[in-house]
């Protein structure tokens, strides 16, 4: 991946629905060349898909929490059970003392209460601690300008 590629995709991070032609003009190509380093980015995986960013409190999200899962054996297998509840963002296998992270977005703090409670009856679930976020400060994107480079 070179300096071309990277900047197509701060630029596509910013705006996925900006023209081909726009996209070119900005990196110094034509809007076909422009249009085919895309496609190779989608066909080699970096680009995984294109999205809408939607605000979550907008749309009745404006509990988000982290929370730590403690089990009592091997998680691995678990990745159904917890893509099984919708309130569930992310899902990751950790090391340290706790299982799995996983990023929690409720309308309310009794619906953050009810995912606990659907969490512990995963099998292996032995206990759960939850960090709820008061104020996010920002969030950003991978930067394909700082990533990968030495």
């Amino acid at each position: 991946m070179d300096h071309i590629d990277r900047a197509l995709l701060t630029r596509l991070q910013q705006d996925a629905t900006e023209s081909y032609a726009a996209l070119g003009r900005a990196v110094g190509l034509s809007a076909g060349a422009a249009h085919d380093r895309v496609r190779k980015l989608r066909e080699r995986g970096v680009i995984r898909r294109t999205a809408a960013e939607v605000d979550p409190v907008a749309v009745g999200g404006g509990v988000l929490a982290y929370v730590t899962v403690d089990s009592t054996s091997w998680m691995g297998d678990a990745a159904e059970s917890f893509a099984a509840l919708p309130e569930i963002l992310e899902a990751h296998i950790i090391a340290g003392s706790a299982s799995v992270l996983v990023k929690v977005r409720t309308a309310t703090t009794e619906q953050l209460q009810d995912v606990l409670r659907r969490l512990y009856a995963i099998d292996g679930v032995s206990g759960t601690q939850a960090t709820v976020v008061l104020e996010t400060f920002f969030e950003r994107p991978v930067s394909p300008l700082t990533a990968g480079q030495d």
